[in-house]
């Protein structure tokens, strides 16, 4: 299953819940067993009295979550050309049910996103209520490489991010490290990378009953003071000025434009976030420029609904399961766009993601009777 669950006594007969993802050598990649299991205890726990918190983790040094397990769904696209496989339909509605889950989730519940936080990594770090990040965390949604868009919820949290830094992680593919994610809110606190025993035995020892909110926000801000002298240089937030200069343009093919230019930038960083949305996919910018704009005015449920037409639209088009391809199976590094060009792909094209693919009810229409 590569999942493992666990549950310790804490003070006064409270327990806390442990849900850890163990798939080291896939960097812990979400497959749908692993999200159906996870959603199946997690909903568990929230109804369990006795469960006071619950901490979600990753096994092995690298990655908290590097993503969702996408080869098998790329290649059942590509067996099925034109349609949207079953695996698709069951995966994407899974795994946006458990993130929504997450983000109202009735108990404190703990992420800890050290490694690699990828793609469906971001969607259940950017869910939990104590999101924390530390000195090796590397937080991206990397899909302009693989012709898919940043979902999991990513409509909603980089709409939200300051000024253009949303559209720009969005369309390259950027890294943030821990201090980048507190800088923008995607993190809530900072802590090294060797505190999680200290963390879990500082739970154990809360008084639950009594006063809760305010002893977990003590011991977790007792535990970053320890690590601010770990916290690496901010990276993105002090070149956002640059940033929503380039990015205050009309419409993505500017903004594609502008973005490219900066593959000789002197600046290292944003010569390589100009060389990967360069050689990304243009289908895939075109649909986080429109994404971004649409979200801004809809609620979380709406967001997540949203998503599911963009990713069965994906697997019904070409440029998911080509990505895939050239970057994760054959590892070529050399996709094969269908719409090689930002400035002629059909605009058609890029609406027709936001069209219903299934018959009847949204299949997540029930999340906004929550």
């Amino acid at each position: 299953m590569n999942l493992h669950f666990e549950e310790l006594a804490g003070n006064g007969g409270a327990r806390i819940g442990i849900a850890s993802l163990d798939a080291p050598k896939s960097l812990n990649a979400l497959s749908l067993p692993m999200i159906l299991a996870l959603a199946e205890r997690l909903d568990a726990w929230a109804k369990d009295a006795q469960i006071a918190c619950v901490l979600l983790r990753g096994n092995g040094p690298k990655a908290f979550c590097a993503g969702g397990e996408v080869r098998s769904l790329a290649q059942e696209c590509r067996e099925q050309p034109g349609e949207v496989p079953a695996l698709a339909a069951q995966f994407f509605a899974a795994e946006y049910r458990l993130d929504y889950h997450l983000h109202t989730y009735p108990k404190p519940l703990i992420c800890w996103g050290h490694g690699y936080v990828l793609g469906g990594g971001m969607g259940l770090l950017q869910s939990a209520s104590v999101r924390i990040v530390t000195p090796s965390s590397r937080l991206a949604m990397p899909e302009i490489s693989i012709g898919l868009y940043p979902d999991v919820g990513a409509s909603w949290f980089l709409s939200r991010l300051p000024g253009k830094l949303g559209l720009f992680l969005g369309l390259t593919g950027a890294h943030v490290n821990g201090r980048d994610a507190l800088d923008l809110g995607l993190a809530d606190r900072l802590l090294r990378d060797d505190q999680q025993d200290e963390l879990l035995d500082g739970l154990l020892q809360l008084n639950w009953q009594e006063q809760a909110a305010m002893q977990l926000n003590s011991l977790l801000k007792a535990l970053a003071q320890e690590a601010i002298g770990q916290q690496p240089e901010a990276q993105w937030l002090p070149r956002r000025g640059l940033i929503d200069e380039c990015l205050d343009v009309g419409d993505i093919r500017c903004a594609w434009r502008a973005l490219s230019l900066l593959r000789d930038h002197s600046d290292p960083l944003l010569a390589r976030a100009g060389k990967t949305l360069s050689e990304g996919c243009p289908l895939t910018a075109h649909l986080v420029w429109e994404q971004i704009q649409r979200a801004r005015h809809l609620s979380l449920a709406q967001v997540f609904q949203m998503e599911y037409t963009m990713s069965l639209n994906c697997c019904r088009h070409p440029e998911f399961a080509e990505g895939v391809r050239a970057r994760l199976i054959d590892k070529d590094q050399t996709p094969h766009w269908h719409w090689p060009d930002i400035n002629t792909l059909p605009e058609a094209v890029v609406h027709a993601h936001f069209n219903k693919a299934w018959e009847g009810r949204h299949p997540l229409a029930d999340l906004s009777d929550y």
